[in-house]
Formats: C-alpha cells, sequence, structure tokens
C-alpha cells in the first residue's frame, strides 16, 4: 500500500472521530472527496427529486468529475487534518 492510500485510509477513520460534527458542506466535500479517491467519477443514476439526500450526495460527487483519484485523496486528507485542527 502506498503512503497517500495509508494516509487515505488513515483519514477516512479520522474522520469518524471528529469532536464536533461539520456542517453540512463540509460533509459533502467530505463525502464527494472520499468517492472520487476511492471509486472515481461518478457512476449511476442521478436520484430523483424526492432524494433530497441522495441527489445532493450525487450532485456534490459530480462536481468532482475529471478529478484524478490521487489529488481527490490528497484533498480529503487535508479537509480532514483541518477539521481534526
Amino acid at each position: 500500500m502506498t503512503d497517500l492510500n495509508e494516509q487515505f485510509e488513515t483519514a477516512s477513520k479520522d474522520v469518524q472521530t471528529l469532536t464536533k460534527k461539520p456542517g453540512n458542506d463540509i460533509l459533502l466535500k467530505l463525502y464527494s472527496l472520499f468517492k472520487q479517491g476511492s471509486v472515481g467519477d461518478v457512476t449511476g443514476k442521478r436520484p430523483g427529486m424526492t432524494d433530497f439526500k441522495g441527489r445532493a450526495k450525487y450532485d456534490a460527487w459530480s462536481k468532482c468529475q475529471g478529478t484524478p483519484q490521487d489529488k481527490a485523496k490528497q484533498e480529503y486528507i487535508d479537509l480532514v487534518a483541518s477539521l481534526k485542527g
């Protein structure tokens, strides 16, 4: 496992132990960077109008479209580090 992948995995565990819950915008950013870093570009169909949460997550992830996975992983790591203080 590369150093970046180890840091990404550690950050994904660290985010679960944050003492203060981030706001929705930050949570969506975390979600989108995690998905882009672990899966790549958005897949599947956009959820329907009544699935507000699913639609917001899909839209956030689609904004990362084309971002290289390593770059998304590093941004995720940096964001988690800033939230930890």
